[in-house]
């Protein structure tokens, strides 16, 4: 039994960071926190209610998926990306949905996959007055069009771009942004994948990718 309090502790403490991971990643994602905002951890301890101990570890998994970059003498601050970085992303993200596409299509068994990607189409659909929710929806797409190939290896380098393809939302400004996240573009990918063209698939996620990176960049 002595050993349950620290136990419950533990779990808190694991609850606050991630509460914490969270909020910070909204914050940053919505320009709350502008691209190259110092991030004073004494200010944010205070703002969140936290540790700086517990803040830190947070800063660390936001610092690990591309939010948080660090300056001079180790100080932290809102990644800034520039339009090169913007274009290496998506060239990157586009190869990598490209293949995710190309296997659905091919696959006996696509039909099985479509209904999901209905559902998450509906989800965008559904959050276009929430734009929390949107982002979110748009992620889970192409998070799912990953998922769905069951390439353990291609859903890991999608992740790893998570936290760029989260800041990119911010380059040019929302309005920008949720241009990139239209219904109907997205629909286009799927319809592409049910006909089991996969070259289809692959050069409908290419020119999706080359207009939301030169949307946002232009």
């Amino acid at each position: 039994m002595a050993a349950q309090p620290a136990a419950l502790l533990g779990l808190e403490r694991t609850s606050l960071r991630q509460q914490a991971v969270t909020a910070l990643r909204t914050a940053i994602t919505s320009g709350a926190l502008a691209p190259s905002s110092p991030l004073v951890e004494t200010e944010l301890s205070e703002m969140l209610q936290i540790s700086r101990g517990t803040l830190r570890e947070a800063m660390r998994q936001l610092q690990q998926e591309g939010l948080i970059s660090a300056g001079a003498r180790g100080r932290l601050y809102v990644r800034h990306l520039d339009a090169k970085e913007i274009r290496d992303i998506f060239a990157v993200r586009a190869a990598l949905e490209a293949l995710a596409v190309r296997d659905l299509a091919e696959r006996d068994d696509r039909a099985s996959v479509i209904p999901a990607l209905r559902e998450a189409l509906e989800a965008m659909a559904h959050a276009e007055n929430d734009l929390e929710a949107r982002i979110e929806s748009d992620l889970n797409f192409h998070r799912l069009l990953c998922r769905l190939t069951g390439n353990e290896t291609l859903m890991h380098s999608w992740q790893s771009l998570e936290g760029s393809i989260r800041m990119s939302i911010m380059f040019a400004g929302l309005e920008k942004a949720v241009g990139n996240m239209d219904v109907g573009r997205h629909s286009a990918i799927v319809d592409a994948i049910e006909t089991g063209d996969s070259d289809r698939a692959a050069s409908t996620v290419r020119s999706h990718m080359a207009w939301a990176a030169s949307n946002l960049v232009s």
